[in-house]
């Protein structure tokens, strides 16, 4: 019987030892390879088995054939007179097992052992590596640009390769072969050859895994990141919380003179960062957000929009602006209020105007004038409706209207929207009147 040479069994176990693969397993594999080049031979419908000794490594190989009394197929049967012949102890319906010469196959076991130990060293690499990388999903991984694929970029993570597609890219960035760079890692799924791994360059989480790298009250959560709002390659926004009162957020961040935030930035290619100390109050974390805008007054209209109403001094507005709208756009986002920013000229002239319609509205109303006027719209009595419910003491206590004056101004209220209320119903009598009419009119005609 051909005999492997024994070192093979040193490898097998060298191979258990260091990759974790059972040699039984291995042996199986390459048994089960044999058989298959054993049938090319002896052809395809034949019965075969092949072993081989896990200490010595011998090879014995049978055809595997039924023993029945009359042979129909050669291939599968022996007859029971051939087995006496040879000595084997059988009976009808029984199964015996003919050795086959495998002196001529003692080349061909070599290479199918050595292919089928390098084909299970690269499966277990592989389900080893996808294994690795599938819980590192949404971390950050070091790697050096490998090659470039159109496009896209392919970089060396060590065991690995990552793909870094167009869409994940900076457009500012650029890269040559062999660069260093940190990436996040999106995806992991099993391919063909191997993990394919989708990595990150524009994605908000790398600013936060980096940061989390470079600042260890972040790692360790005593400085909280809440959100971020990222313009890949320019400008990210930062909102962090501390969950210690002893601890700044924005300060432990940024380091002794930028020493923290200095390496994130290097990494991000100079990308600016703003560091936003979060807020429970949004009038307090909108102005906040909006860095390096200096806001002076702030109105949330606290809908479905949620629209916050942002004042800021004429000479503020491009600057809280941003170039193309960018520092208001990062901080709606960051805050997760529609910002609309306007001037103080622009706020005084849209007061003046509200002002305006507002006294045309209470100018049917006898006893007030401008100034009457400019004083119940200060006070909150902006409409007649209004008026007309008011109580007399909540007139008086508004400056320059004494108890007669108010009572005169309800009184007039009252009489105004009650006019107003009439006309509305004779409008809507009228409008009742012609759809009725208009059936009428046409069967006339």
């Amino acid at each position: 019987m051909a005999e492997l040479k024994s070192p093979l069994i040193h490898i097998l176990d060298q191979i258990e030892k260091d990759k974790g693969v059972k040699k039984e397993e291995l042996i199986k594999m390459i048994e089960s390879s044999l058989v298959s080049a054993y049938r090319k031979h002896y052809g395809r419908n034949v019965n075969l088995a092949a072993t081989i000794d896990p200490e010595t490594a011998e090879i014995k190989a049978f055809v595997i054939k039924k023993v029945v009394d009359s042979v129909k197929n050669s291939n599968e049967e022996i007859s029971l007179e051939e087995t006496k012949s040879l000595k084997l102890k059988a009976e009808v319906g029984s199964e015996v097992q003919l050795p086959v010469d495998t002196v001529d196959f003692s080349r061909i076991a070599a290479q199918i052992a050595k292919q089928v130990i390098v084909q299970k060293i690269r499966e277990v690499e592989r389900v080893t590596i996808f294994e690795e990388f599938s819980g590192k999903e949404s971390t950050l991984a070091s790697g050096s640009v490998f090659r470039f694929v159109e496009r896209n970029i392919v970089v060396d993570l060590g065991k690995a390769e990552g793909l870094l597609p167009v869409r994940e890219q900076v457009r500012r960035e650029r890269f040559n072969l062999g660069d260093r760079i940190k990436v996040l890692v999106l995806k992991v799924e099993r391919g063909n050859r191997g993990p394919e791994i989708l990595v990150s360059r524009s994605h908000p989480d790398l600013v936060k895994r980096l940061l989390e790298l470079e600042v260890p009250e972040v790692h360790e959560k005593i400085v909280e990141i809440i959100n971020i709002a990222r313009d890949p390659g320019f400008r990210s926004k930062i909102s962090v919380k501390s969950n210690n009162l002893k601890v700044d957020p924005v300060g432990t961040c940024v380091g002794v003179r930028g020493s923290r935030i200095r390496p994130v930035i290097d990494e991000l290619r100079g990308e600016r960062i703003d560091l936003i100390p979060w807020s429970s109050e949004p009038e307090k974390f909108i102005a906040a957000a909006l860095s390096p805008g200096k806001v002076l007054s702030i109105v949330l209209q606290k809908d479905a929009n949620k629209t916050a109403q942002v004042t800021v001094s004429n000479d503020m507005v491009a600057l809280t602006l941003g170039r193309n709208g960018q520092n208001v756009r990062l901080a709606s986002k960051l805050t997760g209020w529609n910002i609309e920013v306007q001037s103080e000229a622009q706020k005084k002239e849209e007061t003046a105007k509200n002002v305006e319609n507002l006294q045309k509205n209470l100018a049917d109303i006898e006893g007030v004038g401008p100034k009457t006027a400019e004083v119940l719209i200060k006070g909150g009595w902006s409409t007649a409706e209004k008026i007309a419910l008011a109580q007399v003491d909540q007139l008086t206590a508004l400056q320059g209207i004494g108890e007669k004056t108010a009572e005169k101004i309800i009184e007039s209220a009252r009489e105004v929207v009650e006019k107003k209320n009439s006309n509305n119903k004779e409008r809507e009598e009228v409008s009742e009147s012609e759809k009725e009419g208009t059936p009428g009119e046409s069967s006339k005609t």
